[in-house]
């Protein structure tokens, strides 16, 4: 027989980003602490509010399996010494699996004796581990951060206020922090009281009763189908944000969706600087009209149930009515300084202690902007646009409207650029250089954003890793792979024909003004590895094979363009339908590179060519290398890989007619060169060898 197991850890409110993860870990180490113990068991779900986090494990067997299995153990050898006593390894092995020397047997495996054992016991009853087994599964759990309280050692992410511990109907003696476990939960924290769950199957009703919805996925639906009733009763598109709808899901144990308005007055602030304030201050969902337009209303959720909702409502249009007016006043200030005054103030903010001040990362800024201007022939207005930009894109640093919402940079800088009277493309670049901001932003739309946006992160990427800041596991404070990544996506965005090698020189070049740690190839031979995850990690995000990937960035990825283009080509041709034959030419291309390695020059003779074979192979050759070194240069690999192809026949025959390692030294080195030559001219595409068939 089986019964339902519910475990709930009542707890003060727990910060909404926790909550989550926190249901989630206590339902993965009670799976895994069940199947450790040998607890059979049936469905298991996962449940958590701002106040509780919860697993309930339905038709838990009452008894532990019983064991009976044949373990091993060392080598007759280890185990028993000249004498054939136990030696400390045979022994320690009899410990720890609960035997007896004297039951132990020997049997061969690979040619070798080992020692083995049945192990068998009798499975304990359920009840009698539970718990031990709870209290151990909830002392090791771990958050991003945790408290003491009291005069307990013990840490958890909030204080420990109550324990329901039911196995069927009966109560688990367990205790933590001096709370006992029991059948008594408490409900929402005004709405509801106290209330005693009979057993686990009737927890989710008897909380609902106490209103507090502890399902997650019933809670959210909620919210967003409370939303979604509110925007078609108004006509309102209301723009939730998935990070906010999470957070708010966190904050509430029993949503009612509800609307309030502010003055329309405030829209005569930018709409994004009202969103975030909403967002990041209120937790408020904004409201859109069909073309997108701020309208003078927000959504919110609160946690209670629908009694004297307007009141509620008139209270959150009170706080927001504040927080809009301090953000009216930041505007109106930030206006009144001039960009020039804003810029020397970043001379007194330290960028970093040893790559100086924020004014000295926009004076590298600008210089290597203006050099990849050049360096993409960019024409002489958005060249002049860029070398603007790229000297005032940091200003709106040092404006109150960003030292109150750092996730307004570039956005307040376009507008107030704008209003000082500066060129639009300016304007629009300066928002956009900080673009992609986040893994699937888009990238800057305008040359002039893109290119100081590649100005910007090279600097700090670069500048980081010249002073040895480079990212290490999950180490990465300054997002230099957030960086690196936004390079590539620009690069292969824009089609720029943008070398990875001249983009690190330049930085490394400004940089080099300065005394750096660590040498320049140093430093270059890194970032190069670097830039290689990133790329990658673009191809697998294409769907591309990873033996694909491994056979293209084998033979490099200086140039991104080229390197997707490759990729797209052989993807097609190893995956097509005329796959089988494109094996056989992979076969004939991968036979010449492997012996192409043991060439020691390229210089090759045709007058030590002794077969004409040797002659037919090194004639097709030419006719093609040029046709595929264009090919790969102007991105069409399809192209230059059927210029490969077509070698295949000289190729096979070359081998059936020719003796490559000949006893005449010169004759073998000629063989060898002519084939090293050819290798070389195969590996601009990819290194066939690292195919997998």
């Amino acid at each position: 027989m089986a019964k339902d197991l519910l475990l709930e850890i009542g707890l003060e409110e727990v910060p909404a980003r926790f909550v989550r993860g926190a249901m989630n870990q206590l339902k993965e180490k009670t799976v895994k602490w069940l199947e450790s113990a040998r607890i059979g068991h049936g469905e298991v779900e996962a449940f958590g509010t701002p106040r509780r986090i919860a697993v309930l494990i339905r038709n838990v067997e009452e008894k532990q399996a019983d064991v009976n299995e044949e373990v091993k153990g060392p080598s007759r050898k280890i185990a028993q010494d000249e004498q054939g006593n136990w030696s400390k390894a045979a022994l320690g092995f009899a410990r720890s699996q609960g035997v007896e020397p004297d039951s132990f047997y020997f049997k061969e495996l690979g040619g070798v004796e080992y020692i083995y054992a049945n192990k068998s016991s009798i499975g304990t009853v359920t009840s009698d581990v539970l718990p031990e087994g709870l209290t151990t599964l909830i002392a090791s759990m771990s958050f991003p951060k945790n408290m003491r309280w009291g005069s307990h050692e013990f840490r958890f992410v909030r204080p420990i206020r109550w324990l329901v511990a039911l196995f069927g109907e009966d109560i688990i003696p367990l205790e933590i922090t001096g709370v006992k476990g029991g059948n008594v939960s408490r409900g929402h924290r005004f709405l509801g009281s106290e209330t005693i769950v009979a057993s686990p199957s009737q927890y989710v009703e008897q909380l609902r009763a106490q209103h507090v919805i502890v399902d997650v996925a019933e809670r959210e639906g909620l919210i967003v189908d409370g939303i979604g009733a509110l925007a078609a009763e108004q006509g309102w598109q209301i723009a939730v944000k998935e990070d906010l709808l999470e957070e708010v899901l966190f904050l509430v144990e029993y949503p009612s969706v509800l609307f309030g308005k502010f003055d329309p007055s405030f829209l005569s602030i930018p709409q994004e600087v009202l969103i975030t304030s909403m967002r990041e201050h209120q937790r408020y969902f904004p409201v859109l009209d069909e073309s997108g337009k701020l309208l003078p209303f927000f959504v919110t959720v609160r946690n209670g149930n629908r009694d004297f909702i307007e009141g509620v409502a008139k209270g959150n249009e009170k706080v927001l009515r504040a927080r809009l007016s301090d953000a009216k006043f930041f505007y109106a200030e930030d206006q009144k300084l001039v960009i020039g005054d804003a810029l020397a103030k970043l001379e007194n903010i330290v960028y970093h202690e040893e790559l100086g001040t924020v004014a000295d990362k926009v004076r590298r800024m600008h210089a290597i902007a203006v050099k990849l201007s050049e360096t993409l022939s960019a024409d002489s207005q958005t060249a002049e646009d860029v070398a603007r930009t790229a000297a005032i894109c940091k200003f709106d640093l040092v404006t109150q409207m960003v030292y109150e919402f750092p996730e307004l940079q570039g956005i307040m800088g376009e507008d107030y650029a704008r209003k000082a009277g500066e060129r639009e493309a300016v304007a629009q670049a300066i928002n956009e250089h900080y673009q992609p901001r986040f893994a699937g932003d888009r990238s800057p739309a305008s040359l002039t954003g893109a290119i100081v946006s590649l100005a910007d992160k090279i600097d700090t990427i670069a500048g980081c890793f010249s002073i040895g800041i480079i990212p290490t596991g999950s180490q990465d404070p300054y997002a230099l792979r957030r960086q690196a990544a936004g390079i590539v996506q620009i690069i292969l965005s824009h089609e720029l024909k943008l070398p990875l090698n001249v983009l690190f020189g330049l930085a490394i070049d400004v940089h080099a003004a300065r005394t750096m740690k660590r040498g320049a190839d140093e430093i270059r031979k890194e970032l190069y590895e670097f830039f290689g995850l990133r790329v990658k990690n673009v191809l697998t995000e294409q769907g591309i094979r990873y033996d694909v990937i491994d056979a293209v960035m084998a033979c490099g990825y200086n140039d991104l363009g080229q390197t997707i283009d490759r990729a797209a080509a052989l993807t097609a041709a190893a995956a097509g339908e005329r796959r089988d034959e494109f094996k056989t030419v992979v076969d004939a291309l991968t036979r010449v590179c492997n012996l192409a390695a043991k060439a020691s020059s390229k210089e090759v003779v045709p007058a030590l060519f002794a077969d004409d074979t040797e002659k037919a192979l090194y004639e097709a050759w030419l006719s093609v290398k040029g046709e595929i070194a264009e090919a790969i240069q102007t991105r069409n690999a399809a192209a230059a890989i059927a210029k490969l192809a077509s070698l295949k026949d000289v190729i096979n025959s070359y081998f059936d007619h020719v003796m490559v390692m000949a006893e005449d030294e010169a004759v073998r080195n000629n063989r060898l060169a002519t084939l090293a030559v050819i290798a070389e001219g195969i590996n601009e595409t990819a290194d066939f060898s690292k195919l997998v068939w």
